[in-house]
C-alpha cells in the first residue's frame, strides 16, 4: 500500500475529476469518484476474505462497469486477473483455474451451474456471483456493503491470458512482464500510448472481450487519459452506431469481423445514425480485408484509420497510423519504439532481402520467455537473441513497413509451389455478395493440396460456384483459383472473431498421413 497518488490511475482521476464521468453501461452510470468508492469497498471485502497481494483472481464476466470496479480493486490489492471466456464449458473452466493457481473466481452468469462445477474441481477458495445469489458464492451486494478504506495502487492489475488454443490445449501468459530494463520498458509503453492519442478524444467506446488482452488494455489505456468509457456487453453492430451516435464517442477499436457486420448493415441503417463524433477507429488482431479499408475510410473518415498488430506472446508490435493508409497501402505499418522485426527463411533461417517473403521473427521488451508453468520455449521458437517466432508471413519494405501475407501453418503447397490463402480470401472479398471467405489445402492425389474456399455471403446477395470462379480467373494464376467453393452460413470463429481453419481442415485431414 502506498499514500502516493500514481497518475493516470483510478484514484488520480477520482482526486481530479471526481464528478466526471468515468464510466456508462447501458443506463448505469459512475463517476470518478463513484468507481474509486467502489473500488475501495470491493478490495476491503476481498481483503477481509483473505485476497492478497500475488493472487490471482479469475474474472469470467462480460463488458460490464463492474468488470472496472474490480480490476480497480485488484490494482489497489496488488492481485492478478486470470480473464475466463464466460463461453467455456466446467472442464475448460476448471483447467484453467487449476493450471493457473487461482484463488478467486468471479462471474456474472445467470446460471452458476457450469461456475460451481469449475470452481469445486479446481478447489478454489472464493467465489463470486454478479448477479445471481448461490450456495457457495458471495453476492455481489455483499462486497458492496463492506466499509470504505482508501487504498492506492502502484500499478494496473497485472493481466494472465490463455493463448486460444486454436493449435492446441490453451497455454497461459502473463502480459507486459519485463524483459529488458525498465527505461526501455517505459519507452515502449509510452510510443504504445503516443500511437493511441488521438487530439481531443475524450469518449472511448470499448466492447471488445475482457477475457482477451484487447479488452483491458484498451480500458487501462482510456484511464489513464482519463477519458469516459462507454460500455457495450456484447458486440452489437447497429447498437455500437446507436453508441456512438449516443455518447458522441471519439475513439473505437475492434476487430475486422466487427466491422464487416457494421458493413453488411442496409444503406439506410447507416445512414441514419450520426457517427460524425468519431476522431479514431482501430482495427487489429486478425487481417484487414484492404475492401474493408476502404469501407472503413469512406464511412468514418479517410483520416481516421489506426491498425495494430501483436500477439499474446509478444504484445504489441507494430501500428499503421491513419498518415500511413495512403502511402502504404496493404501494410501493418512501423514497429513500435524498441521493437525489431526480422524476416527469415523458412528452412535454413537466414534473413530474407528487402521485399522478400519468408517467416517473422520478432523482439520485443516484454516478449515471454516461457508460458504458464511450463519450460523456457526452445530455440525454434524464441531464439538466443530474444527473437520470437510468431507463426506469420510477411515481408519488409525498404522504408521498414512491415506487410503481414499470411500464417505458416496455413500456407497450402500444391504441386510444390507455395500458395498464401490469404491473397486468395483477399480476392474472393472483392466479389459484391461475399461477406466472408476462409480458404485451405485439402488433399489431392495428384498435387499434394488443391485449394477448397468457405464463403459467407451478404445478407440478401446471392452467388454461386461459378459466379466465384469466374470473378477469381483475371485476378489469380490459374494454381492459385480455388478448384472447389463451399457456402456457408457462419465460419467458426473463436472469441476474437478469428477464423477456426482447423475445424475447417479436420474432415478433410482426419486419417490422412499429414495434417496441415
Amino acid at each position: 500500500m502506498t499514500d502516493e497518488i500514481r497518475p493516470g490511475s483510478i484514484e488520480y482521476w477520482a482526486a481530479q475529476t471526481p464528478d466526471v464521468l468515468a464510466c456508462v453501461e447501458g443506463e448505469r452510470s459512475l463517476t470518478w469518484r463513484g468507481l474509486n468508492e467502489r473500488a475501495n469497498r470491493v478490495a476491503q471485502a476481498l481483503h477481509q476474505a483473505g485476497v492478497e497481494r500475488g493472487d490471482i483472481v479469475a474474472l469470467s464476466m462480460e463488458v460490464r462497469l463492474e468488470w472496472l470496479v474490480i480490476a480497480g480493486a485488484l490494482a489497489k490489492l496488488g492481485c492478478s486477473i486470470l480473464g475466463v471466456n464466460w463461453r467455456l464449458n466446467d472442464q475448460e473452466v476448471c483447467f484453467l483455474l487449476a493450471n493457473s493457481g487461482v484463488r478467486v473466481f468471479i462471474t456474472d452468469a445467470q446460471d452458476l451451474a457450469v461456475a460451481a462445477r469449475a470452481v469445486e474441481a479446481a478447489q478454489v477458495p472464493l467465489a463470486v456471483s454478479i448477479e445471481t445469489p448461490g450456495e457457495g458464492f458471495l453476492h455481489w451486494p455483499e462486497l458492496l456493503e463492506s466499509p470504505e478504506v482508501a487504498r492506492q495502487s502502484l500499478s494496473e492489475a497485472s493481466l494472465l491470458i490463455y493463448t486460444s488454443g486454436t493449435t492446441g490445449r490453451p497455454k497461459g501468459v502473463a502480459l507486459g512482464r519485463p524483459t529488458t530494463d525498465l527505461a526501455t520498458m517505459r519507452e515502449y509503453y509510452e510510443s504504445l500510448d503516443a500511437a493511441g492519442s488521438v487530439e481531443g478524444a475524450r469518449v472511448q467506446l470499448v466492447n471488445m472481450p475482457m477475457h482477451h488482452g484487447s479488452g483491458p488494455n484498451q480500458t487501462w489505456s482510456a484511464i489513464r487519459k482519463g477519458r469516459t468509457l462507454v460500455l457495450q456487453r456484447r458486440f452489437n453492430a447497429e447498437g455500437v452506431l446507436a453508441l456512438i451516435q449516443k455518447h458522441g464517442v471519439h475513439h473505437w477499436a475492434g476487430v475486422p469481423t466487427m466491422f464487416k457486420r457494421l458493413a453488411a448493415l442496409p444503406p439506410e441503417v447507416l445512414m441514419r445514425y450520426d457517427v460524425s463524433s468519431i476522431r479514431r477507429v482501430s482495427v487489429g488482431a486478425a487481417p484487414v480485408p484492404y475492401s474493408l479499408k476502404q469501407w472503413m475510410l469512406s464511412y468514418f473518415g479517410r483520416d481516421t484509420l489506426q491498425e495494430t498488430y501483436g500477439s499474446t506472446e509478444t504484445g504489441m508490435i507494430c501500428t499503421m497510423l491513419p498518415d500511413m493508409q495512403e502511402r502504404k497501402p496493404g501494410s501493418s505499418g512501423l514497429p513500435f519504439r524498441h521493437v525489431s522485426v526480422e524476416v527469415r527463411a523458412a528452412h535454413h533461417g537466414h534473413l530474407q532481402p528487402v521485399g522478400q517473403i519468408g517467416e517473422l521473427w520478432v523482439k520485443t521488451p516484454v516478449t515471454i520467455k516461457h508460458y504458464l508453468n511450463e519450460p523456457l520455449l526452445g530455440e525454434d521458437v524464441l531464439d538466443v537473441h530474444g527473437f520470437f517466432c510468431t507463426g506469420d508471413v510477411g515481408k519488409l519494405d525498404e522504408d521498414g513497413y512491415l506487410y503481414i501475407t499470411d500464417r505458416v501453418k496455413d500456407m497450402i503447397i500444391t504441386g510444390g509451389v507455395n500458395v498464401y490463402p490469404a491473397e486468395i480470401e483477399a480476392a474472393l472479398l472483392r466479389h459484391a455478395a461475399v461477406e466472408d471467405a476462409a480458404v485451405i489445402g485439402i488433399p489431392d492425389d495428384d498435387f499434394g493440396e488443391q485449394v477448397l474456399a468457405f464463403c459467407q455471403l451478404k445478407p440478401g446477395h446471392a452467388a454461386n460456384e461459378a459466379d466465384l470462379l469466374a470473378h477469381c480467373e483475371p485476378l489469380l494464376a490459374s494454381y492459385k483459383r480455388p478448384r472447389r467453393i463451399e457456402f456457408v452460413q457462419d465460419l467458426p470463429r473463436n472469441a476474437m472473431g478469428k477464423v477456426l481453419k482447423r475445424e475447417l481442415r479436420d474432415p478433410y485431414w482426419t486419417g490422412k498421413e499429414r495434417r496441415v
